[in-house]
């Protein structure tokens, strides 16, 4: 038995995305993060019913419910305990005691993560008892375990650019086997939606994500404009505000 954790927020002005609205404004970030949230669902439709969202804030339960749709599929549950390592610790220990034999827990931040990257994370499972997609920034993306470590999230420097590392010597010391995946990177800041979007723009054209970005970016710094059919006006206009 599987089961994927997906950690979330609810969207809420000024509480995600807060070195991007540094740059686009709260509500544009809140905008941005939300349909980075909603690509990600979308993207990981076909592990639905092996899914859990990890909700934050707890009280916030219902509100997420009636956002990703009621009656779709999703199992919610909320997050529980004050620091990302011990939210980490007692989801992955809760999907142990429910049966789950691996488990792999993800954020939202890293929209282009696909199923088969989620498959691939899977399979590798199989011959590591850790399994990390390293972000670009010193932290992961994704974390899987073939066995209960809560250990491993321990007296970690969140939200720094040693998580990563720290997260690889704490598994040495705990004796797991580790297996990492390709280099990966979050979508944090205005640069990172400008790669985002060269590298996905074609596959996202119309998207939801899309006409979002476009939109945070015309109000930053130019009228208004039609999306074009390929190629975007929308790379060009991120340079710009990035400039």
């Amino acid at each position: 038995m599987r089961r994927l954790l997906v950690f979330l927020k609810y969207p809420s002005l000024g509480r995600v995305k807060t070195r991007l609205a540094d740059a686009i404004g709260d509500e544009a970030a809140c905008s941005v993060y939300r349909a980075c949230v909603e690509l990600t669902l979308e993207r990981l439709g076909a592990w639905r019913a092996e899914a859990t969202l990890c909700v934050e804030p707890p009280d916030a339960l219902e509100r997420t419910r009636a956002w990703v749709g009621p009656g779709v599929g999703w199992a919610l549950r909320p997050q529980s305990g004050g620091t990302l390592g011990e939210r980490l610790a007692e989801a992955t220990a809760h999907a142990f005691a429910q049966g789950a034999q691996r488990v792999i827990a993800i954020g939202t931040d890293s929209p282009w993560l696909t199923a088969e990257a989620v498959d691939a994370a899977f399979a590798a499972l199989g011959q590591a008892d850790l399994v990390l997609g390293p972000t670009e920034d010193g932290g992961y993306y994704l974390i899987g375990l073939s066995r209960p470590a809560p250990d491993v999230f321990a007296d970690i420097s969140w939200s720094t650019s040693t998580v990563y590392q720290e997260t690889l010597a704490k598994a040495r010391a705990l004796g797991l086997p580790v297996q990492t995946l390709p280099l990966g990177y979050d979508v944090d800041r205005l640069e990172d939606l400008q790669r985002f979007v060269a590298e996905e723009g074609a596959r996202l054209h119309g998207s939801a994500l899309l006409r979002t970005i476009e939109g945070s970016i015309q109000n930053r710094k130019s009228p208004p404009q039609r999306l074009a059919d390929p190629p975007s006006p929308l790379v060009d206009k991120i340079q710009n505000a990035l400039a």
